[in-house]
């Protein structure tokens, strides 16, 4: 079995008792949400922790709560905080979000939520369940979030970008308005293929832009590389 890591400036990840292991998406994630005030940061469906550690590593006073439900990645998670040097402020629990129990609100929510969607029961590999929406459907998702957020406080995601209408929708119905997205591009000729979202409470207009992956294969834009130069060995 491989037990080399995925290297990061500041924390390793180990990923091999899990079906989902580090991708664009977790990373442009957790590089791009901003926690605005106070001090407490969520992550729902933390898989390997990669999220919650570069929140931990991005900002130093925050404490970090993650909510996991698979038993291997729980356990990858635990592995992964203990060996960093932000394990003090970092914790996961092993429940779905929706039975998850908190003593207070969040500053910061982040999620990349499962969004394999099936419309039949059918048997699926551990990675398409990872990423189906049977177990944390958007519902289930934005009102739990709406539950735990602080008044001022903002949930960042990354989902689809063909989902983005049918998720914003949802929101709206639980008073959360989108503040930022951007449409994530692979290169500059591809179709928007992800949305990053944040929400709030008290947002009065949407500040719409653009990021675009790559120049070529293997050769970043300027926008994401100043974005996860301060994660990536060799950005």
């Amino acid at each position: 079995m491989n037990r080399k890591p995925f290297k990061f400036k500041q924390f390793d990840i180990y990923q091999d008792q899990t079906a989902m292991k580090v991708g664009t998406d977790g990373v442009i994630l957790g590089a791009w949400s901003n926690l605005e005030s106070g001090n407490k940061i969520l992550d729902i469906g933390t898989g390997t922790g990669l999220i919650s550690l570069m929140l931990a590593q991005r900002f130093p006073e925050a404490i970090v709560d993650a909510v996991e439900l698979d038993d291997d990645a729980f356990i990858q998670a635990q592995e992964n905080f203990t060996n960093s040097k932000f394990s003090d402020r970092l914790q996961v629990q092993k429940t779905a979000i929706q039975d998850f129990i908190s003593d207070y609100k969040y500053d910061l929510i982040v999620s990349n939520p499962p969004f394999f969607v099936i419309n039949e029961k059918v048997e699926l590999d551990a990675r398409k369940k990872a990423r189906q929406q049977e177990t944390l459907t958007f519902d289930d998702l934005l009102s739990k979030t709406a539950q735990l957020l602080t008044e001022n406080g903002v949930a960042s995601f990354v989902i689809p970008y063909d989902l983005e209408a049918n998720f914003l929708q949802i929101a709206k119905e639980l008073s959360l308005f989108p503040s930022k997205i951007v449409r994530v591009k692979g290169n500059k000729q591809a179709e928007a293929k992800r949305s990053l979202i944040n929400l709030k409470f008290n947002s009065q207009e949407t500040i719409f832009s653009e990021l675009i992956v790559e120049i070529a294969r293997h050769q970043y834009t300027e926008d994401y590389i100043n974005l996860t130069k301060e994660f990536y060995l060799k950005m």
